[in-house]
């Protein structure tokens, strides 16, 4: 992946740097540091738990963080946008 490239950026100096476990020599991704896909629950597609008081727990999904995840959680957006337009009606 190229760097500073509008699909990837890696912030190797941000104090949570790699925020998963993961090898940070690899293309780690952080342009989504806080997923987009958070509000589909367990549709997000991800591998993610809830905690005992229901709190979704995403410390397992690589998604977007990986190659390819820009373009996984970019699928998703239409679904957000239906999750968004059917709170506001």
């Amino acid at each position: 992946m190229k760097s500073n490239d509008y699909n990837y950026f890696k912030n190797c100096e941000c104090k949570y740097f790699p925020c998963h476990e993961a090898d940070p020599e690899k293309d780690f991704n952080c342009l989504f540091c806080y997923c987009p896909l958070y509000p589909l629950g367990e549709k997000c597609g991800g591998n993610c738990t809830y905690t005992e008081d229901g709190i979704k727990d995403c410390s397992g999904c690589l998604i977007p963080h990986s190659v390819g995840g820009y373009d996984y959680v970019v699928s998703r957006f239409k679904d957000v946008a239906e999750l968004a337009r059917k709170k506001d009606v």
